[in-house]
């Protein structure tokens, strides 16, 4: 018999005082109570690439799953729960998530196919899962190690402390970024926060490499939450951010995007501070580059921002990008180029890839260009305004 609430109660009971690990094992536990013999949790890895199992508590070992061309990350990429039969059980393959931002999947062993109601209450762990995971790895190094495929540097390990969650999603609006390469990025860094009718996205690339550029960011996206949180405007955000930098650092410079989104009205506020021209993206293809530089980059003593006004139609996406994007080099030294990725993000809109699929891939298109060995970090931001009422 299905018992699909005691499997909450129980998750949460256990969680309470449970290190990240322990989780593996709270699973296992309450596997029974809906229908299943196993509940592991799969990781996706930094780049993600591969579907990680997250084990211990019980487990039985598994190894890692490529993301592309398997069941488990059809499940992954398309958020859709897939089925398969498998070594003469039922598998059922679930997205993992913590709000919108993808962090793996649940896999679901039976002996026998579910029927709807323990689909149903497996679906519900899931997501309770995903919650546990995303509040659990603050405390401990568990989830870190897992997703991890190599080493990661120190520079990156500064940037990705810095980062928010890759993907936030609300009916009206979508932000989504990348970051490559992964274990060593040093001055890339993105950012946003939405509250009320207002999303805030911004986009950084530090002047430099390693710990030196990360350091810098370090002080950017600070600066930048920081202004945001005193209530200050998109221009006074800019002076701001550039006083900080100026008064910290000698002689450096950051490029960055600024741009608010009025989620009621579609009105896209944005600063350019010397960075590539972000694309805007309608009706599967590309409208137009929304802005060259209106500013001096942030460290440079530019006091007098202008700011330009785009008004969004429903369904429209704003990509933002660092210069390692169109600068990646394959090795006979053909640059990926801005007409490559017009080309790859047109196509990926006109497939309905979801934006953060679409980020994913692009970011796969781009290692693939430079055989994996990027000269410089790559990095994206994609912001989807859907419209429409709150």
């Amino acid at each position: 018999m299905n018992s699909g609430p005691d499997a909450l109660r129980s998750l949460l009971a256990a969680s309470q005082y449970a290190r990240p690990e322990d989780l593996a094992r709270s699973l296992m536990e309450v596997a029974p109570l809906v229908g299943a013999t196993e509940l592991v949790i799969h990781l996706v890895d930094y780049q993600q690439t591969h579907l990680m199992p997250f084990s211990g508590g019980g487990v039985p070992p598994r190894e890692s799953t490529p993301i592309d061309g398997t069941v488990p990350g059809r499940a992954f990429s398309t958020l859709a729960t897939v089925e398969t039969g498998q070594d003469g059980a039922r598998h059922l393959w679930i997205p993992l998530l913590d709000g919108t931002e993808r962090l793996g999947v649940l896999e679901v062993v039976a002996k026998e196919g579910l029927h709807d109601e323990q689909r149903h209450a497996c679906v519900e762990v899931a997501a309770l899962a995903g919650e546990l995971v995303a509040a659990k790895q603050k405390y401990g190094d568990t989830v870190e190690l897992t997703r991890r495929r190599m080493p990661m540097l120190l520079a990156a390990e500064i940037v990705w402390s810095l980062l928010p969650p890759l993907t936030f999603s609300t009916p009206r609006c979508v932000v989504t970024g990348i970051l490559e390469p992964c274990y060593e990025v040093g001055g890339d860094v993105f950012d946003y926060a939405i509250d009320g009718n207002l999303a805030r996205v911004a986009m950084f690339d530090a002047m430099g490499h390693g710990a030196t550029a990360s350091l810098l960011s370090t002080i950017t996206v600070s600066a930048y939450r920081n202004a945001r949180r005193c209530g200050l405007d998109i221009v006074d955000t800019y002076r701001s951010m550039d006083k900080w930098i100026r008064a910290e650092y000698q002689d450096v410079f950051v490029t960055a995007i600024l741009a608010e989104l009025d989620l009621h009205s579609g009105a896209l506020r944005i600063i350019n501070a010397g960075h590539p021209a972000p694309l805007l993206l309608r009706d599967r293809r590309l409208v137009k580059a929304l802005t060259e530089a209106t500013a001096l980059p942030l460290g440079l003593d530019d006091g007098n921002p202008d700011v330009v006004t785009e008004t969004l139609q429903p369904g429209d996406r704003v990509l933002v990008y660092t210069d390692g994007v169109i600068d990646a080099r394959s090795l006979v030294g053909d640059f990926f180029g801005l007409d490559r990725l017009v080309d790859f993000v047109v196509r990926a809109n006109a497939d309905g890839l979801p934006a953060p699929e679409t980020m994913r891939r692009l970011i796969q298109a781009i290692l693939r260009h430079q055989h994996e060995n990027l000269q410089d970090d790559a990095s994206a931001l994609m912001l989807e305004w859907r419209g429409g009422p709150e």
